[in-house]
C-alpha cells in the first residue's frame, strides 16, 4: 500500500478526525435532498463523496480493523439517511427509524466490495470500481423485494432539471456517473495538491495531464479536470433545452385536490370523517369549477373511491353508477382516478400469491388501482399498482417477521399488483390521448414510467396522497422527481394529489403550474401529447445493467486473485 506524505496527513481534510469526516459527508450528500428542493444545494453531490474517500484513505494507512472502517462508513450513511428521510417517521417512529438503519446497511455493500478489491486488485481497478459497485446496488434497488430508491444519486438533481436535460439519454443513473466521476476527480486533486509529488495519484489510478508534450502542474491539471466535468454536462443540459421544442397536439386535462386529510378525514374511522358520499361530491364539484367544452380529461387522486370496491361487481356500486350519470352530463370527458378494489378468485389455484382467504369471501386481492372511464358508457378499466411501498404495501418475504407489524399510514400487508404496464385507450374525440396510470410511489421510477412511453403512453398521469407525510421534504421532493421522469421520457405530466402538489409538468421537466397544497383545488392545463419514445425509453437502464455485469467481473477477479495470493503465500 503506498504511503502518504506527511504534508498529505496533515492538512486540510486529512487533519479531520474520522467521525468528523463521517459527518461531513452526510451533511454534503444531503445537499441533493433539501428540505425545500433548491438547485443552490446540489452542487455539494459533486464534493459530497470526499469526506468518504479520504476517511477511507486514512483508515487504510493506519491499518484500522475491519470493524472500524465498517462503522465509519454506517456511521456516515445512517446519518445521509436520517437527514434526508426522517419524514418517513411522521407516519410511525418505528417506520422511520427502521428505513433510516436498514437503507444504510444495504449501502455498506458496495463500499465494502470496493474495498476488498482495492486491498486484492490495487488501486488503479479499486478506485474504478467504486462506481461500478455503487451503481450496480442502485439497479438491484431498483428491482428486488425491498426496493428504496430515494437516494439514488441521480435522483439528487430533481431541483436542478436544467442541468439534465441529457436524462433522455442516459436516464437518471447517468446522474450518478456523473457524481461520482466528479467526487473521484477532486479526490485526485485533494491528493496531488497535498504532495510534493504526483506519486499519491498515480497510487490512486490517475495520471497527470499534459498539454502539447509539455507537463504542467499537477495541481492546476486536476482542479481543471473536475471543473470541466462539472461544466461540459451542464452546458450541453443547457443546449438540449434551449433546442427542444415540445411535441405533439394539445389536450386540454383537468387534475382535482380534495384536500382531505387521511388521518383524520379520508377514511372511515377518522375523528372528522367526511362521508364517502360527501368526498363524491367534492371531487365533482371541484372538477365542475374548471370544466370547459375542450376538457378531454380529469383526474382524481390516489384512492379517491375508497371502498374495496369489487371487481367483478364493480358497475353495480352507487358511486360507480353516479360518476357514470355525471359523465353523461358532460360528453367527451374521461375520467381517471385512484380507486380501492378487490379482486376475487374462484379457487386457491387461481390465487395469486399475494391473496388473502376468509371463508365468507374465499381467496381475493387488495388492490391500490387507478379506473378509467373513457366515457358515460365505456366498461371500466383498471390498473393495479405495480411498484409497491416495501413494508406498507407489501411484505418481502425475507423482511415478513420484521414488516408485518410496521405501518407507515393506510393499508399494512401485500396489496395485488400486475406486471404489464397499462395503457387506456384514448377517448373518441382526442385520438392521441393514451394516459399512463401513474400511482404515487412509482413516480420514482424512471425505466419503470419509461415502459408506459415504450407501450403508447402519450401523457403520464400521476395520483398520489402526498397527505401521509403531513407537510415534510417527503411530497416535495416526490414531486420533483416528476420533472426528472418528464425529461426521460419527454411526456407531460398530469399531477393530481389528494393534497400536497397538484399541476402540470411539460416535457423540459418545467412545472408549468402548481396549485398550493392544504386546500380543496383544481387545475386546468393544456398538455402535449408525444408519441415519439426518447433513447433512454426505447433501451432502458444500459448504465444499470451494464454496471451489474462489470461489478460481477470485477468481484470475480477479485476473488481469484485473493485466493492465488493466499497459495503463493503458503
Amino acid at each position: 500500500m503506498p504511503t502518504t506524505t506527511s504534508t498529505a496527513r496533515t492538512s486540510g481534510l486529512f487533519r479531520l478526525r474520522t467521525p468528523v469526516l463521517a459527518v461531513l459527508g452526510a451533511l454534503l450528500l444531503s445537499g441533493g435532498w433539501a428540505p425545500w428542493p433548491t438547485a443552490w444545494l446540489v452542487p455539494l453531490l459533486f464534493v459530497g463523496w470526499l469526506p468518504y474517500l479520504v476517511m477511507e484513505r486514512k483508515l487504510t494507512l493506519e491499518g484500522a480493523r475491519k470493524g472500524r472502517v465498517f462503522a465509519s462508513t454506517y456511521l456516515m450513511l445512517v446519518l445521509w439517511n436520517a437527514l434526508t428521510t426522517w419524514w418517513v417517521s411522521y407516519a410511525q417512529l418505528a417506520a422511520g427509524i427502521a428505513a433510516v438503519v436498514l437503507n444504510a446497511m444495504l449501502m455498506c455493500l458496495p463500499l465494502m466490495a470496493f474495498r476488498q478489491t482495492k486491498k486484492r486488485l490495487g488501486n488503479r481497478w479499486g478506485y474504478l470500481s467504486l462506481p461500478v459497485y455503487w451503481i450496480a446496488f442502485e439497479q438491484l434497488h431498483l428491482h428486488w423485494d425491498i426496493t428504496w430508491p430515494w437516494l439514488t444519486l441521480g435522483n439528487g438533481f430533481a431541483a436542478a432539471p436544467g442541468w439534465v436535460q441529457w436524462y433522455e439519454y442516459t436516464g437518471f443513473l447517468g446522474g450518478s456517473v456523473w457524481v461520482w466521476a466528479v467526487n473521484l476527480l477532486f479526490f485526485t486533486w485533494l491528493l496531488s495538491g497535498r504532495s510534493k509529488s504526483n506519486n499519491d495519484a498515480l497510487a490512486a489510478g490517475i495520471t497527470t495531464a499534459h498539454v502539447s508534450g509539455a507537463r504542467i502542474s499537477t495541481i492546476s491539471a486536476s482542479l481543471f479536470t473536475p471543473l470541466l466535468a462539472i461544466v461540459l454536462p451542464i452546458g450541453l443540459s443547457y443546449l438540449i433545452g434551449a433546442t427542444y421544442q415540445e411535441k405533439g397536439p394539445t389536450a386540454e386535462v383537468i387534475v382535482v385536490q380534495p384536500n382531505l386529510d387521511p388521518y383524520v378525514e379520508k377514511f372511515e374511522g377518522g375523528p372528522e370523517f367526511v362521508p364517502y358520499d360527501e368526498q363524491l361530491t367534492r371531487l365533482l364539484n371541484l372538477s365542475e369549477q374548471k370544466l370547459t367544452s375542450e376538457t378531454k380529461l380529469i383526474l382524481w387522486p390516489e384512492t379517491a373511491l375508497e371502498e374495496a370496491y369489487w371487481e367483478n361487481t364493480i358497475e353495480s356500486h352507487p358511486k360507480i353508477r353516479r360518476v357514470r350519470a355525471w359523465l353523461a352530463r358532460h360528453p367527451g370527458v374521461a375520467l381517471l382516478t385512484g380507486i380501492t378494489t378487490v379482486t376475487s378468485y374462484p379457487s386457491q389455484a387461481a390465487a395469486s400469491e399475494t391473496a388473502r382467504y376468509r371463508d365468507d369471501l374465499g381467496y381475493y386481492d387488495y388492490n391500490n388501482a387507478a379506473a378509467y372511464f373513457a366515457d358515460a358508457a365505456a366498461p371500466v378499466a383498471l390498473y393495479h399498482k405495480s411498484r409497491l411501498v416495501p413494508g406498507v404495501e407489501k411484505i418481502p418475504p425475507i423482511l415478513s417477521s420484521v414488516l408485518k407489524n410496521i405501518d407507515l399510514g393506510g393499508f399494512v400487508g401485500s396489496y395485488g399488483s400486475q406486471t404489464e404496464r397499462t395503457v387506456f385507450a384514448a377517448p373518441a374525440n382526442a385520438p392521441a390521448l393514451r394516459v399512463a396510470p401513474v400511482i404515487c410511489y412509482e413516480s420514482i421510477y424512471g425505466d419503470f414510467l419509461g415502459e408506459y412511453a415504450r407501450n403508447g403512453a402519450t401523457l403520464l398521469g400521476l395520483v398520489t396522497n402526498d397527505a401521509w407525510w403531513h407537510d415534510s421534504p417527503g411530497y416535495r421532493q416526490l414531486l420533483s422527481y416528476g420533472q426528472l421522469r418528464c425529461i426521460e421520457t419527454r411526456r407531460d405530466l398530469a399531477r393530481s394529489a389528494n393534497t400536497g402538489f397538484t399541476g402540470f409538468i411539460n416535457q423540459k421537466g418545467e412545472i408549468t403550474q402548481r396549485e398550493p397544497a392544504w386546500i380543496p383545488t383544481a387545475s386546468r392545463a393544456a398538455v402535449h401529447l408525444n408519441t415519439e419514445t426518447t433513447f433512454y425509453v426505447r433501451f432502458g437502464e444500459l448504465i444499470g445493467r451494464g454496471a451489474q455485469i462489470a461489478a460481477v467481473l470485477l468481484l470475480v477477479v477479485a476473488i481469484v486473485m485473493g485466493w492465488r495470493r493466499k497459495r503463493l503465500a503458503v
